[in-house]
């Protein structure tokens, strides 16, 4: 809306690259190396890595504590 070029069938891999640029490193990294240019499907992957990494967190936490 703000940005008419993202908005853009040409500019579906931009858009993919200017949100990976804003990734937090440890997504980033899971990510990159797929160079996937649907935005759609980044956005879903990059997601699913959050709401994992979150998850992993969750459970080494929960298991420090029992000891």
């Amino acid at each position: 809306m703000f940005s008419p070029h993202y908005n853009s069938v040409e500019a579906e891999e931009d858009k993919c690259v200017k949100f990976e640029s804003g990734m937090r490193p440890d997504i980033k990294q899971l990510i990159g190396f797929s160079e996937i240019r649907d935005f759609p499907t980044l956005m879903t992957k990059a997601r699913i890595c959050d709401e994992d990494g979150k998850a992993k967190s969750s459970y080494y936490k929960a298991m420090n504590d029992k000891k």
